[in-house]
């Protein structure tokens, strides 16, 4: 399963995610009310997505979504696949 196999808006919420969750982790953050609103809605975003009643990819596939949004965006790197 690839980047294209998963929408962007939910890959992109997933990257999202990931990037609110180091700055929540982050010591000594600045607007943790805020970082932890948005992730909220961020996981909320994510879990409810259309894309996980439309297939059989089931907790692998929410793993695989993680791991790719982990990957660097081949958009930001000026390289194409």
């Amino acid at each position: 399963m690839d980047a294209s196999a998963f929408p962007r808006d939910l890959l992109q919420a997933q990257r999202d995610w990931n990037a609110t969750y180091r700055a929540l982790a982050a010591p000594r953050p600045h607007h943790t009310t805020a970082l932890r609103r948005r992730l909220l809605r961020l996981s909320v975003r994510i879990w409810w997505h259309p894309y996980w009643s439309a297939g059989p990819a089931g907790p692998a596939g929410r793993v695989r979504l993680r791991e790719l949004a982990r990957s660097p965006d081949p958009r930001e790197s000026g390289t194409s696949r």
